[in-house]
């Protein structure tokens, strides 16, 4: 008990000469100015590096595929209704989120349509990062076991 209390002492009494001392300086010294020295120019014949990433490390954007999509194997429920094929499937779906933003949802069968009620955002919030991109789409379902 008496070591903290004598800690305490100690601090406030160095919170006090801080205080002392910052009450000395009324005025704050000037900054001194920047000197800059100017740029020197770059030699005509002197090739200038591109400023961007070459073209073999560019990650592959939303331009350059033609949708993405993802394994959806529990029960798919929108607006709070469980989505069923009309062959009857309710779950193993695979969902395409395509680059005009229209999501398509494909049964096991092979049946597709457009589900009007989702969006990229709802993709977005439930797919993982993208893990292999695929030339083709029937390399791409087999990739995610269709």
């Amino acid at each position: 008990m008496f070591r903290r209390n004598r800690a305490d002492r100690e601090f406030r009494e160095a919170q006090r000469a801080g205080q002392a001392v910052l009450a000395t300086h009324t005025e704050w010294p000037e900054a001194p100015a920047r000197v800059t020295a100017p740029i020197p120019a770059a030699p005509a014949d002197t090739a200038v590096a591109p400023d961007f990433v070459p073209p073999d490390f560019r990650p592959v954007t939303r331009q350059d595929v033609e949708g993405f999509m993802m394994r959806w194997d529990m029960p798919l429920v929108i607006d709070g209704e469980v989505h069923t094929c009309h062959c009857g499937a309710y779950r193993n779906w695979i969902v395409f989120n395509m680059r005009n933003d229209s999501i398509w949802l494909r049964c096991e069968a092979g049946h597709a349509t457009e589900e009007s009620r989702l969006d990229t955002a709802w993709y977005n919030r439930n797919s993982l990062p993208v893990d292999a991109f695929h030339p083709t789409l029937e390399e791409g379902l087999r990739h995610l076991g269709h």
